[in-house]
């Protein structure tokens, strides 16, 4: 058995304040040790929800997914949860008929505590793919854990499912709607494996406001492709990623919301934006082995799609990651990626910029090139990459970090 997670070194790049979450009406939470992976640390958190409460969700478009994820999905449908409950170290995928027992096992096991029905539990597994998930141990502490669920429990959920992480992920927000205040908190883990598709590593998020599940899902889908969709580490794409969006319905009354376009949901909208990108960045933040934060914004293409395409050629390129780690302003390797992504640019178009400065356009070098200046933009713990393509007016932002050899070691190590 391992020793606990976040035994890893601080992530340099990590919040250096964090404000505890306050209590959102409608949810109770808790976390325990059950020994499932990791030795001395909390890996199981459970979320208790009041009845009535709505849900929407996004997951993996991995073609490999885990038990879990194949359970909410069915179970979405619904429209309503009582429960969430999560594990840390283990992502019950590739497992099988077993790995399908497990999952109902867990469920119907909080839905009892719930007493609630089984498909009103939402389920979500992180850790190791192809080990059978010793359900057992999660089954045994669910009891106890719906007994003593409080209201203030936030970071202690957050660190119960951290793998990898180096530091527990949180955001909260409060929102107007017509003139009540609502509250949305949320809380993410992801370290490595991370190039979400439709979803994020593991993400939940609250909210006290009375809003329909089809309203959730519009607003989430939306959210999720100016955040979540929007950052990279390892281009890797987890086979468990699950984004979940409650509403408790418990906060202050406001008039009926029946659609996600709606006026009144406009600041809602905005905070939720805010708590999703907030989620995460603290992801990229906490790249396995990062060092610096990396930003790149693709101007001038095609299209936004097209944009967003040329930006993740970039932000998932092992070889601009590596020229940022080693602070090296290798210009030459964006011409690289934005050629191989396989949207329409002109080579004699593209201008390159770090942090502000101008390395290449016209086809060559910049004659304003400064090695000096350019080396410092990329020698920051948060580096700033500027792309104008020159053929249109898409444009996107993404998020990613450097890769340094930190990464190999956790990797390289990660089931022993």
């Amino acid at each position: 058995m391992r020793p606990a997670a976040g035994a890893h070194l601080l992530s340099p790049l990590a919040p250096t304040t964090r404000k505890p979450l306050p209590a959102l009406a409608g949810v109770r939470l808790a976390s325990a040790a059950t020994g499932i992976k990791y030795l001395g640390r909390t890996d199981v958190m459970v979320a208790e929800l009041a009845p009535g409460t709505q849900v929407a969700g996004v997951f993996t478009r991995s073609k490999a997914p885990s038990a879990p994820v194949d359970w909410c999905r069915i179970n979405l449908a619904r429209g309503t949860a009582r429960g969430l409950v999560v594990n840390s170290g283990n992502a019950n995928a590739f497992t099988g008929q077993a790995g399908k027992a497990a999952t109902r096992g867990v469920a119907k096991a909080a839905a009892a505590a719930l007493r609630c029905p089984a498909g009103e539990v939402f389920l979500a597994s992180t850790g190791v793919i192809g080990e059978p998930l010793p359900a057992h141990k999660i089954t045994a502490v669910l009891p106890q854990l719906c007994d003593g669920a409080a209201r203030d429990s936030w970071e202690a959920a957050a660190r119960a499912i951290m793998t990898t992480d180096t530091f527990p992920k949180l955001a909260t927000a409060s929102a107007r709607i017509a003139g009540s205040k609502v509250r949305i908190n949320g809380i993410a883990k992801g370290s490595g494996m991370i190039a979400p598709d439709m979803a994020t590593m593991l993400a939940f998020v609250f909210t006290d406001a009375v809003i329909p599940a089809a309203v959730l899902q519009g607003l989430l889908s939306d959210g999720v492709a100016r955040s979540f969709n929007c950052i990279t580490v390892d281009s890797d794409t987890s086979t468990s990623d699950t984004l979940l969006l409650f509403a408790t319905g418990q906060g202050p009354a406001h008039p009926r919301i029946t659609r996600a376009s709606d006026p009144k949901l406009a600041d809602f909208r905005r905070k939720l934006d805010v708590v999703l990108l907030d989620l995460a960045q603290q992801v990229v933040r906490d790249g396995e082995g990062a060092q610096k934060l990396i930003q790149v914004d693709v101007s001038g293409a095609k299209s936004d799609t097209s944009a967003h395409r040329i930006a993740m050629s970039i932000a998932n390129s092992p070889l601009v990651k590596t020229a940022i780690a080693g602070s090296d302003a290798n210009w030459g390797r964006i011409v690289m990626a934005v050629g191989k992504a396989g949207e329409p640019a002109d080579r004699d178009r593209l201008k390159i910029a770090f942090g502000g400065h101008v390395v290449a356009e016209g086809g060559v070098r910049s004659r304003r090139y400064d090695e000096a200046k350019a080396s410092a933009a990329v020698a920051q713990r948060e580096v700033k990459i500027a792309v104008d393509i020159g053929l249109g007016r898409g444009r996107a932002r993404v998020w990613t970090c450097d890769l340094t050899e930190g990464y190999i070691h956790i990797n390289g190590a990660y089931r022993s």
